[in-house]
């Protein structure tokens, strides 16, 4: 705590050091020598040299580091890839996690986090009684099977520290199955059994689907009748409040603590230190140099990006990395605003595009818009305008996607067109397909069509009409479906 604390104080120096270690560290790799980092004397001389990346740009570097190539974006050669997203090209990305990377990002940030939670809570019991992370599983790259790639979660487990695994639940064979249902079947009937669960961590949409089929085996009203000593729910990758009063009924006790990270494939960057506030604590020295494009540079072809001290409370910025794993000035893809400067602490505003990430699905606008095509295609039909929301979880009931459609040309069988759809955007979303996994996450799509000009009209509607105003396509809320539908039924 006392180095955290540090840190908090001394935030410049510590992102200074972390910088020119980075130059240092990768003054030799193909990547340093290219932008000729051993003649760099300063962050801005770096921020003018080094052009922002997006992952496209850094696709060829990080496949040849794939194949087993060494010192391309990071000294010596990357065994780890965490899988990611899909591009607009691709169904995953693959982040590399180098053994720095590994080490003094990810799960520094662990230890940081359980730092944390015991000043926060002087009562814990995380290294008496046992731990639950629910994780995603690792395979071999079929082009170099010395290459590793799975859920950054899955990396985490199988390089978990000695010291930590005697608290850790399930064994780690169940934990690394890469076949789902099974893992969730063993790995229920394993902690439903342990009476002495202290914490558990994973994304909020699997994380329920483990405590529905635990209240199924016990029979229990709530998991705290299964787990009277639980003291902690550790959560990140999608936002927690769908998810709140859920977990309130399912866990009903004010002694359960409640502590968001944020934990990407591309680092731990922050974590939840205060649990009265609902933001989260910048790391800063974690192997990670930060740089924030605010948003209305956002989109241009050369974003100005300023660093940490340059920021300001209250304003959006685009997140910008620079990792001890090989990326440099990387475009993350969420937008975060900082509560506070002194110390450094953010919230994720949501992400630079057009994106449903209720559930963790992370669906973007380029899928849906392919998968759409795709499917108009395959079952003849020619679509005007549609918006897409989540559905969220409802009294026991799946979350899932409500897609508003206007037809030009309607399908013959709208629910063969639903089902279609569906398996193509599994196709396209590797995320989606794994949350839709045999039902048990997340239910089918469902389409509700709308009369010709229903857009159009709502549209005029709210002052927006001309062709600078379009149909939202995504968003991560229901603001948009739920207003239409009411503007549906009052012109109805």
């Amino acid at each position: 705590m006392q180095r955290i604390e540090r840190m908090l104080q001394h935030p410049h120096e510590a992102q200074q050091a972390v910088w020119q270690s980075l130059m240092v560290s990768a003054r030799n790799t193909e990547w340093g020598k290219k932008y000729d980092y051993r003649s760099l004397r300063n962050t801005e001389d770096y921020a003018k040299r080094v052009p922002v990346q997006e992952y496209e740009t850094l696709k060829p570097y990080i496949e040849r580091m794939m194949y087993g190539e060494r010192h391309i974006l990071w000294p010596g050669r990357i065994r780890w890839f965490s899988k990611s997203s899909g591009t607009t090209a691709d169904k995953s990305k693959y982040i590399p996690v180098s053994k720095q990377n590994l080490r003094d990002c990810h799960i520094q940030g662990t230890w940081d986090t359980m730092t944390c939670f015991y000043d926060q809570r002087p009562d814990a019991r995380q290294f008496e009684g046992k731990s639950l992370i629910m994780g995603g599983s690792l395979s071999p790259f079929e082009g170099n099977p010395r290459s590793m790639r799975g859920d950054v979660s899955a990396i985490m487990t199988h390089n978990m520290p000695w010291v930590a695994r005697p608290f850790f639940t399930p064994d780690f064979e169940t934990a690394l199955m890469s076949d789902f249902e099974q893992k969730m079947d063993r790995m229920s009937r394993i902690v439903a059994a342990e009476k002495d669960l202290v914490t558990v961590g994973g994304v909020p949409t699997w994380t329920v689907v483990l405590f529905r089929k635990v209240q199924e085996l016990t029979g229990k009203d709530n998991l705290l009748e299964v787990w009277p000593n639980l003291q902690a729910y550790i959560h990140g990758g999608v936002s927690f409040t769908p998810y709140r009063e859920q977990f309130k009924r399912l866990l009903p006790s004010d002694k359960v603590s409640y502590q968001e990270i944020y934990n990407a494939s591309e680092g731990y960057f922050a974590l939840q230190d205060d649990f009265s506030k609902r933001e989260m604590m910048l790391l800063v020295d974690n192997g990670v140099f930060y740089e924030f494009i605010p948003m209305d540079e956002w989109g241009r072809q050369n974003p100005q990006a300023v660093p940490l001290w340059d920021v300001e409370p209250g304003r959006d910025y685009a997140m910008l990395i620079s990792t001890n794993s090989g990326l440099w000035r990387y475009k993350l893809g969420d937008t975060v605003s900082f509560t506070s400067v002194r110390p450094y602490r953010i919230k994720i505003t949501g992400r630079t595009k057009q994106f449903i990430n209720a559930f963790g699905e992370e669906v973007m606008v380029t899928n849906t818009d392919k998968a759409l095509a795709i499917t108009c295609r395959e079952m003849p039909a020619e679509v005007n305008e549609y918006t897409v929301a989540p559905v969220y979880f409802r009294h026991g009931a799946k979350g899932g996607h409500q897609w508003l459609v206007e037809f030009i040309k309607e399908p013959a069988d709208l629910a063969a067109f639903e089902m279609l759809l569906d398996r193509n955007l599994q196709r396209i979303n590797s995320d989606y397909e794994a949350k839709r996994y045999k039902d048990m996450a997340l239910g089918r799509l469902r389409i509700k069509t709308l009369p010709t000009g229903t857009f159009v009209d709502w549209l005029k509607s709210k002052g927006k009409f001309g062709g600078q105003h379009k149909v939202p396509r995504l968003a991560n809320h229901r603001d948009y479906v739920d207003d239409i539908l009411r503007f549906l039924e009052e012109v109805v």
